[in-house]
């Protein structure tokens, strides 16, 4: 079983990484838009604190219209098109990037042993109605503006809990997204899931290893990582969930084990799994890089944080910029399931299209002065780095929430905080933030 198991992942790495990798790599030499796209981002190495986004890419694919073909999907930089694109009910969550025809079979056998993760089903950003319903109404409660209302002052005491820790350090040199902006977020979905506070540095380290999940092309080494990663936060939960049964409480994960749907259904253990998992990491994974990204921004644009001391309202807005202007999310795929119209072009069954929100957030014909981060803008609030259609964000309330409560209270705190040299970015292609956010505080 263990030989078969390791001939299935290496199967998996090499359809869905390794010949894609190998053909992102051609594309780029032979200058293909999306491929220089691809290879514009961290991936592997990672990229130094001032890398920008890639926006004379952005501009090139918009110039070629709505919806552009790359050499391996279209591709849409424009805000309009995006949306379409992402309500379109002939168009499904997740990409097929393994070999199709007469590969079909092999990949099916490979991804029989795939781990769970939150682009495989029964993840609620893998699967389409009637299921993305059922398990969407599930816990959309939990998540709603009047519940996260009811969460805000305890993320306001939480923040401040961690800033007193900080306190002692106050002068020194200290990583804030070790010690602040990943300990916030992790904190508050740790406590709507009724995970013990002893698990949340565990549950972080879950979430980092899994987050290249998202990505495409990744060297063997880090593919195994990955699934390993996935395989422990399995168990986990796995543990978790038997402890919730034996001792159910207030929190979300005791109402989705016990919850029923209209027809009475509940949720059996692998979408249980994934319902959690994806909440859980989903819940902090993104709003770390939200406040690690804000707080850059808000340092090297010292006027637009002075503009938000004297208009405290600003903030609610001002975190919406941050998430226009250097979102947590750069893209997402979708597959065209009936042939159909999108950007004004036919587009066949079976294609994949590459939606670029960073882009899309860039967009002149919905934002002046695209490039400009200002936290007055009026329409900030209309970036899609939330996504869009039936795949919005479930937390965005939320990660608004905690991005409000987190920037304004350590300014507030730390009036004096200056960046530190050596800030690096994450090594991931989809998810864009720091992975270290060196800082000196000062009162």
């Amino acid at each position: 079983m263990q030989i078969l198991d390791e001939a299935a992942s290496l199967t998996r790495w090499g359809l869905t990484h390794a010949l894609p990798r190998v053909g992102i790599q051609a594309g780029a030499r032979r200058g293909d838009l999306q491929a220089r796209l691809i290879m514009s981002t961290a991936g592997d190495g990672g990229a130094p604190e001032d890398a920008e986004l890639p926006l004379e890419l952005f501009e090139e694919v918009r110039s070629r219209g709505p919806l552009h073909k790359g050499a391996f999907s279209y591709v849409t930089a424009t805000h309009a098109t995006v949306k379409e694109v992402l309500g379109s009910p002939g168009v499904h969550a997740g990409v097929d990037f393994g070999a199709g025809g007469l590969l079909g079979p092999v990949q099916r056998w490979a991804d029989r042993s795939t781990p769970i993760g939150p682009l495989t089903p029964p993840s609620l950003l893998a699967v389409e109605p009637p299921e993305h319903t059922r398990y969407r109404k599930l816990v959309t409660r939990v998540f709603s503006v009047k519940a996260v209302r009811g969460l805000q002052e305890r993320t306001q005491d939480i923040a401040d809990q961690l800033l007193d820790d900080l306190a002692a350090d106050a002068g020194d040199t200290v990583d804030l997204v070790d010690r602040y902006c990943a300990l916030l977020p992790v904190t508050v979905i740790a406590e709507i899931l009724g995970v013990p506070h002893e698990d949340r540095l565990k549950v972080l380290e879950f979430g980092e290893g899994a987050a290249p999940s998202l990505d495409i092309g990744l060297p063997l080494g880090r593919f195994r990582a990955v699934e390993r990663s996935l395989r422990s936060f399995e168990r986990w939960l796995d543990d978790h969930i038997a402890a919730v049964r034996r001792n159910p409480g207030d929190d979300l994960l005791s109402q989705l084990v016990l919850a029923q749907d209209d027809d009475g259904v509940q949720l059996d253990e692998v979408e249980l799994k994934a319902t959690a998992g994806l909440v859980l990491a989903a819940g902090f994974e993104t709003t770390v890089n939200l406040l690690g990204n804000g707080i850059a921004l808000l340092q090297r644009h010292p006027e637009q944080l002075a503009a938000l001391r004297e208009q405290p309202d600003l903030w609610s807005r001002a975190v919406d910029e941050v998430l226009r202007y250097d979102p947590p999310v750069l893209l997402t795929g979708r597959t065209v399931v009936a042939d159909t119209v999108l950007g004004g072009r036919d587009v066949p069954q079976g294609s994949v299209v590459t939606t670029l929100l960073a882009a899309a957030n860039r967009d002149p014909e919905v934002f002046a002065d695209p490039d400009r981060f200002d936290v007055t803008r009026e329409n900030a609030d209309q970036h899609v780095s939330f996504s869009s259609g039936r795949h919005y964000c479930l937390g965005a309330a939320l990660a608004r929430m905690e991005g409000e409560v987190g920037l304004r209270t350590i300014f507030e705190r730390y009036p004096g905080l200056t960046l530190a040299p050596g800030a690096r970015r994450r090594t991931t292609r989809i998810l864009r933030g720091y992975a270290t956010l060196p800082a000196r505080l000062s009162r």
